[in-house]
């Protein structure tokens, strides 16, 4: 088990998969990362090196990830609702945000504006 940014992660999976698993870092922050690290695309987390695990901490410890994230994305909708901002109503009313059609097929919509965001 290698442990990255408190996370235990088997030695068997992929590099870019096991920083795929963090919130807010994705497919093109994945491909950059290791890239500026000069890790191939096919590593193992158990085959990198202690200071490459440290290297790799210290780069995701720069970002906005995780917890801080989710956090900064609650606080943009609770200022939308506060200011009376459209987006912020229809998130209010758990319909959709960005244009999407209403007349039918809302449900997706509605379990994604549900989450979390009332408070």
């Amino acid at each position: 088990m290698v442990f990255i940014l408190g996370f235990n992660f088997p030695e068997s999976r992929l590099v870019k998969s096991a920083l795929q698993s963090f919130y807010g870092v994705g497919p093109q922050h994945t491909k950059r990362l290791m890239a500026k690290l000069f890790i191939h695309d096919t590593a193992r987390v158990g085959s990198l090196a202690d200071k490459q695990v440290l290297d790799l901490t210290a780069e995701l410890s720069t970002m906005t990830i995780e917890n801080d994230l989710r956090r900064q994305v609650q606080d943009n909708i609770r200022r939308l609702r506060d200011m009376g901002a459209y987006r912020g109503r229809r998130h209010a009313m758990s319909m959709p945000v960005r244009g999407q059609r209403t007349r039918t097929q809302t449900v997706t919509a509605g379990k994604l504006n549900r989450v979390e965001r009332f408070g």
